[in-house]
C-alpha cells in the first residue's frame, strides 16, 4: 500500500473532502447530534457545537499523516454538508481498510452513502494500492448492509458478538470487495 492521505474526491452529486473547523454548525446541526444517526455507531450524538469543533481540530491535526483518512461528504449542488466517511482499520499487513460512515437522516434512502463508498473504494484499490476493502455493521442495522452490497461488497458472514455499539454487545455482518473483483468488474486487467 502507498499511503496518501485524505485527498479530495468527486462524484457526479458529492465531494469528499476534510474537515474544516467551519463545518462544525453544519455537522452538528445534519447529523452530529442526531440520535437515530449513532443507534448503531460507538459514539454518541454530540451535545453541542463546541464538543463538534473538538473533534474536528483532533482530525484536523491527524489530517498531515499519510495514513488517515477522514472525509465529509459535501453535497455538490447545494453544498449541504450530510456525514462523514472515513477508514476505521488499517492493516498494513493484508494491505486492507475497513470503511465506515454516517450520514443525517434527511438524507437516507437517496444513494449518497453508495455513491461515497463507491469514490473510496475506487480510490483504495487505484490510488493506495489497498487488497481488500471491507466494512461491518450491527445485525440489527440491515439498511447498512444493503449499502456495502450497492457499493460492490460481497456478504462474508456474521461474527457473533463480536462489536459494541451504542445498543451494546452485538453479532456484527460483514461485507468486502478485493483488488482483483474490483478490476475484473471494471474490465481491467491487472496483473500487479
Amino acid at each position: 500500500m502507498q499511503h496518501i492521505g485524505t485527498v479530495k474526491l468527486e462524484t457526479e452529486r458529492l465531494i469528499l473532502r476534510r474537515h474544516v473547523l467551519d463545518d462544525a454548525s453544519a455537522m452538528y446541526k445534519n447529523w452530529a447530534s442526531e440520535k437515530e444517526v449513532t443507534k448503531f455507531l460507538s459514539w454518541d450524538p454530540y451535545n453541542n457545537i463546541d464538543e463538534v469543533k473538538k473533534i474536528i481540530s483532533e482530525w484536523i491535526s491527524s489530517y498531515d499523516n499519510k495514513d488517515f483518512y477522514f472525509w465529509t461528504i459535501e453535497l455538490k449542488d447545494d453544498k449541504d454538508l450530510v456525514g462523514d466517511i472515513s477508514v476505521i482499520t488499517i492493516d498494513n499487513d493484508t494491505a486492507s481498510v475497513e470503511i465506515g460512515y454516517g450520514i443525517g437522516t434527511k438524507w437516507w434512502g437517496k444513494g449518497i452513502v453508495t455513491e461515497a463508498g463507491k469514490a473510496l473504494i475506487k480510490f483504495f484499490f487505484e490510488e493506495v494500492g489497498v487488497n481488500r476493502v471491507y466494512a461491518k455493521h450491527a445485525t440489527g442495522n440491515p439498511n447498512s448492509g444493503k449499502a456495502m452490497i450497492k457499493m460492490g461488497m460481497k456478504y462474508e458472514g456474521i461474527i457473533r458478538q463480536s462489536g459494541k455499539c451504542n445498543q451494546g454487545i452485538v453479532d456484527e455482518v460483514y461485507y468486502s470487495i478485493l483488488k482483483d473483483e474490483y478490476f475484473e468488474s471494471k474490465g481491467i486487467n491487472n496483473d500487479k
